[in-house]
């Protein structure tokens, strides 16, 4: 089965090569990804596999019998959406919109998903389970593209007993396959808060309620919730991006916003975060006789690598690549929503290295300069096709 895989992997290699290319010259922006969703289902109805559109919006579900009795169903996800960034890459293919591009490299993901539907396909009478082919729209915006495909009712008539994905990661060359058991990526929340008081005349502070001094204590007590309150072994973040305080330099504001983001890797612990940070807010703004207004969005969970499923799953990528290939990482307190699959089944999300270890394409997730060495995806299509042969062995 490894033969087939890599010489049908070679074989589609520059087919998929192409999809990437005009998905990432065609991006778009998250939960608008409608010309995307088009361009999948023609190749998916070119290759005779059955599917269902306009889930969760703009997404496509595919599927893949195996016409066995009694097998399993494995789950394999791509994201489509875009991000906001003007392209800055010289290429043939590069982004034909204004402040829109692929600095994610979902346009991989989904080409890269693509390729494994045509491998399983062709290989449909050896296949061990069925297999469901997500093609997921906006990931890069709450709440999330994921939330609403485990929603819609085909999924969940079709859902599978564990999920894959991937993830493309220019801190590794290509040939690389990165696996973390466990507590793998954050949670990501949104915090707002707004200071208000009586404003006025900076030269008279005692006539008035300062706003920004206010704002300015308050970001530095709120640091007590990563820096005392956490409990010590949990890694968690809270920082503040923006502030916006529209005086002047004689004129205290009657309101200042705030706005930041929280992550962590405990779920329990992140319900108490966001106690505490509500309760600082509202002690500190009371100091300077202020009000404080707390939002706080709960964004995507923490991503759960199964560990029954990360173990078999390196076995087999030694197997397909040689054992040179496998990359032990850490935790990233990064965010992805594909972390509601996890929650709802056994999952594994993992790395593809996508650089060539020449100090190219080594520009970081949502750079303008972002790219990959595209020799990149010939590996990932065989990994992800393994997987999902040699992970419904694990499946109970």
């Amino acid at each position: 089965m490894r033969t087939k895989i890599k010489q049908l992997a070679s074989s589609y290699f520059d087919e998929v090569l192409q999809i990437r290319r005009h998905i990432h010259q065609h991006p778009e922006l998250s939960f608008h990804e409608h010309n995307t969703s088009s361009f999948i289902i023609k190749k998916l109805e070119e290759w005779q596999i059955p599917y269902k559109k306009g889930v969760a919006g703009t997404g496509v579900l595919a599927f893949i019998e195996s016409g066995k009795a009694g097998v399993k169903r494995i789950g394999l996800r791509a994201d489509m959406d875009a991000l906001p960034i003007q392209e800055q890459n010289e290429i043939p293919f590069k982004s034909k919109y204004p402040q829109v591009m692929h600095a994610c490299g979902h346009d991989v993901h989904t080409a890269n998903l693509l390729g494994v539907a045509k491998i399983l396909n062709t290989l449909r009478e050896d296949l061990p389970a069925d297999y469901l082919f997500v093609f997921q729209p906006g990931e890069e915006l709450l709440p999330g593209g994921a939330a609403q495909v485990l929603e819609d009712p085909t999924f969940q008539e079709h859902k599978p007993d564990l999920m894959i994905g991937l993830h493309v990661y220019p801190d590794l060359p290509v040939g690389k396959i990165g696996f973390k058991a466990g507590e793998y990526m954050a949670s990501t929340d949104e915090i707002y808060i707004r200071i208000s008081g009586n404003g006025g005349h900076a030269a008279m502070p005692h006539k008035i309620n300062d706003t920004v001094l206010a704002t300015a204590q308050l970001i530095v007590a709120s640091q007590q919730v990563t820096a005392r309150f956490i409990p010590t072994q949990v890694p968690s973040v809270l920082s503040f991006g923006k502030i916006e305080a529209r005086g002047a330099t004689n004129v205290i504001p009657s309101k200042v916003d705030i706005a930041g983001t929280f992550r962590t890797m405990n779920e329990a612990w992140r319900i108490k975060a966001h106690e505490k940070i509500q309760q600082i807010a509202q002690y500190t703004a009371k100091q300077f006789n202020c009000t404080a207004e707390v939002d706080i969005v709960k964004g995507y969970p923490t991503l759960y690598n199964a560990p029954e499923l990360v173990e078999p799953a390196i076995t087999a990528t030694k197997k397909l690549l040689g054992r040179g290939a496998i990359e032990h990482l850490g935790i990233r307190m990064t965010a992805e929503d594909f972390a509601y699959y996890a929650q709802e089944m056994p999952a594994l999300f993992f790395r593809l290295g996508t650089n060539n270890n020449e100090n190219d394409f080594g520009a970081a997730l949502h750079s303008p300069f972002f790219n990959i060495e595209e020799k990149a995806l010939e590996l990932s299509m065989q990994t992800m096709s393994y997987l999902a042969i040699e992970l419904a062995k694990e499946i109970r």
